[in-house]
């Protein structure tokens, strides 16, 4: 079940930087004009209190919150304790090895790839001369972190590629993901993902609890670090002005940054598809109850880019896009009453 609260606490403070902790508050101050002093007290009382770190208190603005507002957010203790009691670590490598996931969840990726491990020279050549672009993954890293799109054009030749991505140690080649026509006219330098929560309940069932519709920025090839906002669960409709992928950083957008097509109202097509595609997913490993998925929508359909057995706590209790303050706990305190924290 993991380590105890006590030894958690323990660990943080010895690895606690005061560095940050003093950034917190100075930031802190900054955003809210509340004393410095106030502003550690309060970051301290939230830390014993919700088990927040120092830097939910800056994202969640806890400085213009109450105590009973702060219960119902999903703070960092709290989150890592969530994913130590929903997912069992034994089953992980479903889905933080990349070939792994990908012979798991063939049925849902809606690409074509090949594993560089097991492949021969012979197969990784035919895959290079049958495609214009491709996107490389390492193998055990998630989030879109030391991924690239390569033009296979760019290449003097299959060796010169061949050598490229072995220096690189790309683990899997894939194919590039077309974005919907819809998703395309807003931003199309990256795939423009969804981040969909899903959660098996203490009914056995899974549950959607959050989507959340991001877009790459100024000439990205993966969204990570753009802009994102949640969307409607029935409807796939964006709801709110989006955050930038800085959960830290202040501002928010009515329109993308580059192409600056609305946010506000955009509905993402095909969520209903992509809805019931990941509560499919969701029980394809059922020892692994609350995943994160990457999902994008292509002009063929939804398609499962990546799931993620850690999902960040952060982007779905953001300022502006929190109505009444309210976070997720409720939630899901609701569908998992045997979550304890």
């Amino acid at each position: 079940m993991g380590e105890s609260k006590l030894k958690y606490g323990l660990r943080v403070l010895k690895n606690a930087s005061f560095k940050k902790f003093t950034d917190c508050v100075n930031e802190a101050h900054r955003i809210s004009g509340k004393s410095k002093l106030a502003c550690a007290r309060e970051i301290v009382h939230c830390m014993r209190k919700f088990d927040a770190g120092y830097y939910d208190y800056v994202i969640f603005q806890f400085w213009d919150k109450t105590d009973a507002e702060r219960d119902t957010y999903l703070t960092r203790f709290r989150s890592k304790k969530l994913v130590s009691q929903m997912n069992d670590p034994a089953y992980a490598h479903f889905f933080d090895n990349k070939d792994e996931f990908n012979e798991k969840f063939k049925d849902y990726i809606g690409r074509d790839f090949i594993e560089l491990e097991t492949a021969t020279k012979e197969e990784i050549e035919a895959y290079f001369n049958r495609k214009d672009k491709v996107f490389c993954k390492l193998k055990d890293l998630e989030c879109g972190i030391g991924c690239e799109r390569l033009e296979t054009s760019d290449f003097e030749n299959f060796d010169e590629f061949y050598a490229y991505i072995k220096e690189k140690g790309f683990g899997t080649l894939e194919g590039v993901i077309e974005n919907h026509p819809d998703l395309n006219k807003v931003y199309s330098g990256s795939a423009n993902t969804m981040r969909m929560i899903t959660i098996i309940g203490d009914d056995g069932k899974p549950h959607l609890i959050y989507s959340v519709q991001k877009f790459g920025i100024n000439g990205r090839v993966v969204d990570n670090y753009g802009v994102h906002g949640p969307v409607d669960l029935e409807t796939g409709e964006f709801l709110f002005p989006a955050h930038s992928g800085d959960t830290k950083a202040e501002g928010l957008y009515t329109e993308h940054p580059n192409s600056h097509e609305k946010l506000v109202g955009f509905k993402t097509p095909l969520f209903k598809e992509a809805k019931e595609m990941v509560l499919k997913a969701a029980m394809e490993v059922p020892q692994i109850r609350y995943v994160g998925w990457d999902v994008a929508v292509t002009p063929n359909g939804p398609a499962i880019i990546e799931g993620n057995v850690y999902c960040a706590h952060d982007f779905w209790q953001l300022p502006g896009q929190t109505p009444g303050n309210i976070g997720i706990m409720p939630t899901l305190k609701e569908l998992v009453p045997s979550y304890k924290y």
